[in-house]
This record gives C-alpha cells, structure tokens and sequence, in this order.
C-alpha cells in the first residue's frame, strides 16, 4: 500500500544566471568565442558591436616645385568604378589535410572499389596517434568480407608514407618500418623480444639472440630513429596553440592584469526588440512572452561575460600577492598555496576557483603558464618551515636528469640524496613525485 507523507527538506537551487555564470567561467577563450557565435545565432536581441571606423586624415595634394615639370606628366586617368566588381580576398594558403594525403596515395594502388572502401574505412578510424581504433572483424562484418581479406588490405594502408599508420599497436608499428630488411637485428629484437626491450632487460636480449654488446647498441640505435606515433605532428591531430586568457605586465613597479580577449565581440541589446517589448499593444502574448525571454536571456549572457572577466582578473592578482618569488623571477621558488586559499583571499566559493583556474593559461614574463600550475601542496621540513613540493620536484627532476644513464638510481638513492639536499622524503613520496614528472623506473631509465 501507497503512503503519502509530508517531508521538509531544505535544498539549494542554481538560478538559470547562476549556472549560465558558471558555465562561461569554466570557458577558455577559445572556447568562449565559440559560446558567443553559438549565442548570437539563437538569440534574436542579442547583437554585436562593430567597432568603429577611423577615418584616414585627408591629405593635401602637393604639386612639385620643378623647372621641368610639365602638368601632361601628372595626368592619370579617372578610374571608372564597376558596382559589379568585388574586390578580391587575400588567398588562403590551402591546408592538406592529413588524411586526404594518405587518400591520395590510395589512388596510386591498384585497389578494386570494394577494397578502396575498406581502406578508407580503416584511414576513418584512426586516432590521434596514427593507430586504428577499431577491429578488423567489425570492419569484416560491415562489408561482408573474410577477416584475412581486411588484413590484406592493411598491410597495404600500413605501408602509405609515413609507414606504421593504421598499426594496432606498438610492436606492429615498429616491425611495418623495418620490415624492408626482415634479418635486420633490429627487426629481430623488436619481433622476437619486445617484452625484454620494453622492460629494457638488455641482459635476455644478448642471450637470446647471440649478439655482441656493441651491434646491440647500433641495432637500438636504428630503433630509436622510428616513429612510435606516426599520426601525431600531422594535420590528423588538432592544434596545439595555446592563447592566454590572461597578461601579467609589470607598469610602475606593480603588476597589472589585463584580460587576452579583446578580440572577442563586444555584445548589446538590439533596441528595436526593446522598443517593441515596450509597445505591448501592438503585439500578441506569446510574441511578447518570446522577446521578453530572449531579452532576459541576453542580459544575463552579457552579465555572466562580465562576472567571469572581474572573477579571472581577481582570481590572477590573489595568485601574484601569494607568489612574490615567482614574479621576481624565481620561478622555481611558488609557495604552497591552495584553491580555498585564494577562495578565502577573494572571497569566493572554492569551486569557482576551480573553474577560473582549469585550463586557464597566463602569459608573463617569464613565459605562459597554466594558472593551475601556481598551485601546490604543502612539506614541512624538520626546521617546521614548510615549503612547496614544486621544490623538492624541481630538485628531483634535476637529480634524474644528471644521473649516469647507465647505473639510474633507484627510488631508495634517489631518495637519500634528497634527504642530503634537505628534504627528508620517503621512498613511497619519491615513486609519487616520479610517477607525476613522467619518469619510469629506474630499470627502464637505464641505457647501454
């Protein structure tokens, strides 16, 4: 049986401004252009402002003061100006796109139509790193083919220029680009013990193949010079370009911050949509109720650009008065500091902090750094002075970068050598640090 009952609970309800607030501060710059385009094709009211105009001074016409000269010398013909010509655009460099190369290519095999669909099946699903991302039964089944039939055709995409694209994995990547000298050590090395290679146990590889330590080296050598991604550094990846939200300048001996977004369109209210929300009789309810929607609608889309701008420029000066070292140019020198501290300098809620500070990039003059970067944890030393763990990485990176490549240290030494530098870290801390700065093991640091 049903029981109807009454409860009072209390919960907190986002208005549609407040989320619309959070939503375009989470936004990159990038990626707020977008939201404005987005904006302005849906919202009737809202417009932008065109900037305006400057008008070139008129200058005055100067008549050379020479014995020789003759008035027939500067005659020019008037220009008869033809409403049906349009000036032309500035040509566009013509971009290839990395995958219509490898189409092209296509067109030099000699490929039936139903193996040509295939392989540009196969070029489709590719991903970011040149490796295919599907399996070839699926492929198989989609077309009505045999499995052998679909691996036939890509061992044809696999050898397009760069070869190794279209490869399921590494150790297939790699034997496409040696595979013209099949004998060759290194094809060996990388057919027959690749686990050993990749766990960098040298050791097994000199047993198991009976060579010397010397035409070990030459055949790492030769593998080193491949391409484990062959898709990454081609148009097949996205940009990587990275604009700053933000500029830090230093202006009378004090930091200002200035936002990167003068690009962007200023927004207004179209009038003739306020003027007729205005005039109420001349229009029916539901065309009155649409305006007034989309009239609220812009004004909170112009309010919330505005909220995020104040939010990112006093959430960047928090961030400079709690970094004095790093903009005097230490900036390896960032003191601890955390997203509630800065939350409590502004006071602001920590989780708008978060969304200012998450893929937000600043560009001083010590270069462009992401604002998440000024963020770290808290050491204490045995003095009771706390101190950054940016430090104790900066040193720890330091330490692996000069080690003997032959004999790495262990995460044991490396942690007693930071210990005599003046961090008394643990070996679990050291293995989190090196996890974190993206250095393996000590065992696959080690070179011949």
């Amino acid at each position: 049986m049903v029981r109807l009952e009454q409860k009072l609970t209390q919960k907190q309800i986002l208005s549609p401004q407040q989320i619309l607030q959070a939503t375009l501060l989470q936004l990159n710059t990038i990626n707020l252009e977008q939201k404005i385009i987005e904006e302005l094709e849906s919202n009737p009211v809202l417009e932008s402002v065109d900037p305006p105009v400057e008008e070139a001074p008129a200058q005055e016409e100067t008549i050379p003061n020479e014995l020789d000269w003759e008035r027939e010398d500067t005659f020019e013909p008037p220009r008869v100006f033809d409403s049906r010509q349009e000036t032309p655009d500035m040509p566009l460099p013509d971009r290839r796109d990395f995958i219509d190369d490898l189409v092209e290519q296509l067109d030099l095999c000699e490929l039936e139509d139903w193996e040509r669909e295939i392989a540009l099946e196969i070029l489709w699903n590719l991903d970011d790193r040149g490796y295919l991302t599907v399996d070839l039964v699926l492929i198989a089944d989609r077309f009505g083919k045999e499995e052998a039939e679909v691996e036939r055709i890509l061992k044809v995409v696999q050898h397009l220029n760069p070869p190794g694209i279209a490869a399921r994995n590494l150790r297939e990547c790699l034997l496409v680009q040696l595979d013209g000298n099949p004998q060759s050590l290194a094809y060996r090395i990388i057919d027959k013990q690749f686990y050993n290679l990749a766990n960098h146990r040298y050791e097994a590889i000199l047993s198991s193949l009976g060579c010397t330590e010397e035409e070990l080296t030459q055949a790492l050598e030769e593998i080193s010079r491949l391409n484990p991604r062959p898709g990454e550094g081609q148009s097949l990846t996205k940009d990587q370009t990275v604009i700053p939200d933000l500029r830090v300048v230093e202006q009378d001996g004090k930091w200002v911050v200035l936002l990167n977004d003068n690009w962007l369109p200023d927004l207004r209210i179209n009038s003739q949509y306020a003027s007729m929300l205005q005039s109420t009789g001349q229009m029916d309810a539901a065309a009155q109720k649409y305006i007034k929607q989309k009239l609220d609608s812009a004004h909170w889309f112009i309010q919330a650009i505005e909220q995020r701008r104040r939010t990112l420029v006093r959430v960047m000066e928090a961030i400079i008065a709690r970094q004095p070292e790093f903009f005097q140019g230490l900036v390896d020198q960032l003191r601890p500091m955390k997203l509630q501290d800065i939350a409590d300098d502004i006071g602001m809620d920590i989780s708008t902090i978060s969304r200012s500070t998450r893929g937000k990039y600043v560009d001083t003059p010590f270069g462009v750094f992401e604002l998440k970067s000024f963020f770290t944890e808290a050491f204490t030393l045995d003095s009771g002075q706390e101190i950054s763990t940016h430090q104790i990485k900066v040193a720890l990176k330091e330490i692996i970068e000069q080690e003997d490549k032959h004999h790495p240290y262990t995460d044991a030494e490396l942690m007693q050598l930071l210990n005599e530098r003046g961090f008394p870290v643990a070996r679990r801390t050291v293995a989190k640090y090196r996890e974190q700065l993206h250095y393996p093991v000590a065992r696959l640091r080690r070179t011949l």
